[in-house]
């Protein structure tokens, strides 16, 4: 049984949907799980995100979903509910940990420095999203490895096929793509071809590794 921690040093890459509408969030799930991204972070600035999370928790085994921007208490339950299997927030917000917690479901907490990453730990973090990354760059990263040695980070914010490999070299433990492998526009439009193709390109230029077709693969999130 794979944990969110094998699964995350594995795939190295965490895509980030946000968007006004998603006509199908298995397709989605599954064209990026083709082109070599098989976890999947849905936002809660998106409508109708737990109808999306529960649809591709239980029609897209390949894929290790989970909820974004989760903001409160109410938003993480209603997400674990749905099937999340890890939720992660924009800055470190306890309600949000102490659900996850009681859940027993992963969690990246959002920070941006020193303390706050200090603070993320102390509530339970095992992965924090530095968040906005690509303010801090990929230096950051690395000089957090001084005062913190072994801190898995997860920089999202401002990355794209050309800063990602940047950040795995200073030692993230994955990184998070956005709008350049899943733009809501190719969302909304259901561009599934597309949005194989970009996380392809993606996957090759971080990691190295040439996906195979539908090589997405599941795993125990907790």
């Amino acid at each position: 049984m794979t944990t969110f921690t094998e699964q995350l040093r594995s795939s190295r890459v965490v895509a980030v949907v946000r968007a006004k509408r998603i006509p199908d969030a298995v397709a989605l799930a599954e064209s990026l799980a083709n082109g070599g991204i098989s976890i999947l972070e849905l936002t809660y600035t998106t409508p109708d995100v737990e109808t999306h999370l529960r649809a591709i928790s239980s029609g897209a085994p390949g894929t290790l979903v989970g909820a974004g921007t989760v903001l409160d208490a109410a938003q993480a339950r209603g997400a674990v509910e749905a099937g999340a299997r890890f939720l992660v927030t924009p800055s470190v917000i306890e309600e949000v940990a102490e659900v996850a917690r009681e859940a027993g479901v992963p969690m990246l907490l959002g920070a941006m420095t020193p303390t706050e990453v200090l603070r993320a730990r102390a509530l339970g973090a095992e992965h924090v999203k530095i968040f906005p990354a690509g303010v801090v760059g990929s230096r950051f990263v690395k000089d957090l490895q001084g005062p913190f040695p072994g801190l898995s980070t997860v920089p999202s914010g401002g990355i794209d096929e050309k800063n990602a490999r940047d950040f795995i070299d200073a030692g993230a433990t994955a990184v998070c793509c956005g709008s350049s492998v899943v733009s809501a526009a190719d969302v909304e439009g259901g561009a599934w071809e597309k949005i194989t193709a970009n996380a392809t390109d993606f996957v090759e230029r971080t990691t190295g590794a040439v996906p195979a077709s539908g090589s997405g693969a599941g795993g125990e999130g907790r």
